[in-house]
């Protein structure tokens, strides 16, 4: 199926378009659409412009399964206000974030990327969990490293997705690959991803310093280990999310990673819009 003229779609039409698939029900037409606009965003026609261009990259190395769940995700928030500015209340924060997960629930169950139960069937597909952080399991893979990513941090999906797309534009050596969605026996939301199992030692606070100081960043509060530029925000950097490795080189396996907006008062700049635009 082909779709011409998307680049006089005007950012209504887009989303008027994604939400009218969405309350379709995801049919097999909508979900060829879905497909379409996740190809012109990987290849740089469809501009998101909540992403610079190397963010936008990484959102599309975290595979097209990222790519449709982070656009289904910002049209709960364009249907309602028309840009992704934190909702003013927990509450509402809340409600908006139950209503992103319920729509990339049912496109991946339609779709097949859907797992129930999600941390009881890793287990006994994969085997040993490895490790369990804040917000994440870890499952050995062999070379790779699968994880279970809730939205503790986060709340909203839109914006754990967009960590794993500012993870991998900011550290692609460990980038993220979304592979579905899920949840928990307690109805907890969960994004599945793997990413590159690597070998190596833990790293000081001064070497993790010394190394974000040379990509740009700015040590804002040591005690929660917090870095950031105008653009982006960076907290939890500690010695278990660093690994040396026996080469010598240090890789960022896991953070907490933000577009940097004002309202995280750590001299953002950033505004979490929605707004697309198509080019030839």
């Amino acid at each position: 199926m082909r779709y011409e003229r998307t680049q006089k779609m005007t950012n209504a039409d887009f989303w008027n378009q994604i939400n009218s698939i969405i309350k379709d029900g995801f049919s097999s037409e909508g979900l060829q659409k879905l497909d379409h606009y996740a190809e012109l965003f990987i290849n740089g026609r469809l501009v998101y412009k909540r992403f610079s261009q190397a963010e936008q990259y990484g959102c599309a190395e975290g595979g097209a399964t990222n790519v449709i769940a982070s656009l289904l995700a910002g049209a709960e928030i364009a249907a309602n206000n028309g840009s992704a500015h934190y909702v003013n209340d927990f509450k509402g924060e809340v409600e908006c974030g139950k209503k992103q997960a319920e729509c990339i629930e049912h496109w991946a169950r339609c779709v097949g990327c859907w797992t129930d139960s999600v941390d009881k069937t890793l287990s006994q597909s994969l085997g040993e969990q490895i490790a369990e952080g804040g917000e994440a399991k870890v499952y050995d893979h062999g070379a790779t490293l699968i994880k279970t990513i809730s939205l503790d941090y986060f709340v909203q999906p839109i914006l754990a997705l967009d960590r794993i797309s500012l993870h991998n534009a900011y550290f692609p050596e460990t980038k993220l690959n979304v592979l579905g969605f899920g949840r928990t026996e307690n109805g907890e939301f969960k994004i599945v991803v793997e990413q590159p199992f690597i070998e190596g030692s833990h790293v000081s606070d001064e070497q993790i310093k010394e190394y974000m100081c040379n990509m740009g960043f700015e040590l804002r509060n040591p005690r929660n280990w917090t870095y950031a530029t105008p653009d982006i925000y960076l907290s939890d950097l500690h010695d278990e999310n660093v690994i040396k490795s026996k080469e010598g080189n240090i890789f960022v396996v896991d953070c907490d990673i933000r577009i940097n907006t004002p309202e995280l008062r750590c001299g953002g700049r950033r505004e979490l819009t929605t707004e697309v635009e198509f080019i030839k």
